[in-house]
Formats: C-alpha cells, structure tokens, sequence
C-alpha cells in the first residue's frame, strides 16, 4: 500500500503548491472571484455546484445585478431566476432554492447571512461545502471546504486516504494546523484546474513530484509503457 505524507511533508506540499500557484510564501486567504459578501458568496456557492466556474460567475453577476441582496431575492419569482441564471446546471432547482435560502435569511437572521456552520447547513440545500466556503470566503472564518479538486489532489498527492470528501475534510484538520486551512481550498483548486488536472495531469511542471504517490507509482509507470 502506498505511504501516507508526513504533517510535515503535508505542509511542504501546500507551502510548494503556494509558490507555484502565487509566487508568494506568505500564509492567509488568497483571494478568489467568490470573494465578496457573505451572501454572494452563499448564492453564488450554490450556482457553482458542478458547474464551471466561468460559467458561474458569469450567472451569478447577472442575477445580483437584477437581484443584489436578499430582501429583493425573497421577493423574486423562482421562474424568472432560473432563466436568469441558465445555462448554470440544475437552473430551475437552483432558482427556487436561492429564492428559498433568501426567504429564510429574512425571516430568521434579519437579511444576515449567519456566520456559524450549524446555522449555514441548516440553510435549504446548503452542504458542509457551501457553509466553509462561506465561512472561509464570506468571513475569512478558518475552515476547509472539499469540492472535487480538493479531494482528487490530497488523494493522488497521498496526503490523504479517504472515499468522500467528508472524510477527506475530516483528515485534512487533522493533519494542517488552524493557520494553514484559509490557503488550502484556493490553493489545491487552482492546482487541480492548471498542474494536476483529472486527466493527464501535468507531472513534469509540478512542483510536489517527488512527494506525490500517483508521479512514484503511477505515472513513472505509465511513462515505461509508453516507452516499451
């Protein structure tokens, strides 16, 4: 079976990953196009499930500026915000329920997006990855939230060892101090868009090569039978 990383090894990688990814070593929230207020970092979280993120921001930028906070969003027509925000997947369940999640903010949190996880989940249709995104992007709260970039990378790389991203959130606490857990989602979504795609991941740029499981097993493998 293939070696777990080390905490410390973990924290090169992410430090490696960092350089690579912004050219800098500093620690703290990088900075995203989801950056903006709790509640558009909610609603846009929400468009962005499996969805392209271009695809999102361009919905999300359309349906805030007919639609720019939850009073007039509570209010709107889940048909009209559907249509506003196509070809974002799942438009029309999507509409309803970001009209549905304003409703909620009105009523119980005064139009206030709360900033406790318990709270956020308890949201209609909010996950434990849209409630640490908005913690991390909305409040620059600490937290990790898992998407499929996340869970591939700290799996291929042997960070982690885990089936769903739950699990894999659980360990990544584990293994990262506090300190590190505003970097991590930015920084491996980005690595899993440019250096280690789901497909032909690009082993000889990556920085972490030599500390990745799939570049000393698999992909030196692959490589031989190419080569035969």
């Amino acid at each position: 079976m293939e070696k777990l990383r080390t905490k410390r090894e973990s924290v090169a990688i992410l430090d490696l990953i960092r350089v690579k990814i912004t050219g800098k070593t500093t620690l703290g929230k990088i900075g995203s196009a989801l950056d903006s207020s709790p509640f558009r970092v909610l609603i846009s979280t929400v468009l962005s499930a499996r969805t392209k993120d271009p695809v999102t921001e361009a919905a999300s930028q359309r349906l805030f500026r007919k639609f720019p906070d939850s009073s007039s969003l509570s209010q709107a027509d889940p048909r009209e915000v559907a249509q506003i925000i196509r070809p974002v997947l799942y438009h029309n369940v999507k509409g309803k329920r970001v009209v549905d999640i304003s409703k909620v903010l009105e009523q119980q949190f005064s139009g206030n997006v709360p900033s406790k996880f318990e709270e956020l989940i308890d949201l209609p249709g909010v996950g434990r990855k849209t409630a640490n995104c908005v913690l991390v992007y909305g409040f620059g709260k600490p937290a990790i939230p898992v998407d499929i970039h996340v869970h591939r990378v700290s799996n291929r790389i042997g960070i982690v060892r885990t089936k769903t991203p739950e699990e894999t959130e659980n360990e990544l606490c584990k293994i990262y101090e506090k300190k590190y857990w505003l970097d991590i989602n930015e920084l491996f979504v980005r690595f899993g868009q440019t250096i280690c795609k789901p497909v032909l991941p690009m082993c000889p740029n990556c920085p972490v090569r030599k500390l990745c499981n799939y570049y000393r097993f698999e992909f030196s493998a692959e490589m031989n039978m190419l080569r035969a």
